[in-house]
């Protein structure tokens, strides 16, 4: 199935894609798509309606905003050079170990939701990356088994400020978390739809042209490794978020020089099977970035 949520930032409502690309409505099934309601079996009580009952639910207008595919998230998990060759781009060793910071849940909005660069930005880049929706507790599991503990797939933009990735010391996580920097979804595709997360092509645009094409049976660990890795450093709850990479072609790595994000550009990001994102950047403008009221009510 493919999960998806919709309405104004703060207040999605659940919704399915069905077959014939409809949205529809699943609110008065479901609260919404979140940590409780993946924990409580959401997927197999959904999957198990009938082609009748599914069709009888609302269709929303295709016009509607897309938020995140899951509310709530607990927490988002990164792992940083994660395919070879972009680790060689970036000048740096191939990890003999996943990398991992975090990225901040506040960074989180829907797939084409504005990307609203920092106070005086020259260096922020783009990323397009698998992401890992989490089903069920996971702790110290097994790469044989890690990936039962998976509810599905999403398409992932780790949009990043390098300069505060790089120049100001400490971890990555400064250069990463900035709000609006996590666009994800159209929707979380069910695991069973994806039999192999290791055969799926990515790829990103930026204003039409392509800079990212790659496949994510090229990563340096897997998604089962990565889980598995992860699992042994922090208990992983259902909801939370691991991306997992992203193929060369950033920004950052192009010769004979880095290009960046300006204002006015548009990104086409893709996963194959979890959908496309279309996003707008913008310079500095509070009035943009995502109001958080809602979400505290």
């Amino acid at each position: 199935m493919r999960f998806l949520r919709f309405g104004e930032f703060g207040r999605e409502k659940p919704a399915i894609l069905d077959d014939d690309g409809n949205i529809r409505d699943i609110s008065s099934l479901v609260t919404d798509i979140e940590p409780k309601t993946l924990a409580g079996g959401l997927v197999g009580h959904l999957r198990a309606l009938s082609p009748d009952a599914i069709a009888v639910l609302p269709v929303v207008d295709n016009s509607v905003r897309i938020g995140a595919p899951v509310g709530n998230i607990g927490k988002v998990i990164a792992i940083g050079l994660n395919y070879a060759d972009h680790a060689a781009e970036s000048g740096l060793a191939i990890p003999e170990e996943p990398v991992v910071f975090m990225k901040a849940v506040t960074s989180i909005v829907g797939p084409n939701d504005p990307v609203v660069m920092p106070q005086g930005s020259q260096k922020s880049d783009w990323e397009v990356e698998l992401a890992i929706v989490i089903g069920t507790v996971a702790r110290n599991v097994d790469v044989s088994n890690a990936l039962d503990h998976v509810a599905g797939y999403m398409t992932a933009n780790d949009v990043s400020e390098r300069e505060w990735q790089w120049d100001h010391g400490g971890t990555w996580d400064k250069g990463k978390g900035f709000d609006t920097y996590l666009p994800l979804g159209p929707w979380l595709v069910t695991a069973d739809q994806i039999p192999d997360p290791q055969a799926l092509d990515l790829s990103l645009e930026v204003n039409g042209t392509s800079y990212q094409s790659g496949n994510t049976r090229t990563m340096i660990f897997t998604c089962a490794e990565i889980i598995s890795y992860v699992s042994r450093l922090f208990t992983l709850l259902p909801g939370d978020v691991i991306i997992t990479g992203t193929p060369p072609g950033v920004g950052m790595g192009i010769k004979p020089e880095p290009v960046y994000l300006r204002g006015g550009d548009r990104m086409t990001v893709s996963v194959q099977h979890l959908g496309v994102q279309n996003q707008t950047v913008h310079e500095y403008d509070p009035a943009l970035l995502p109001d958080f009221t809602e979400m505290l009510k």
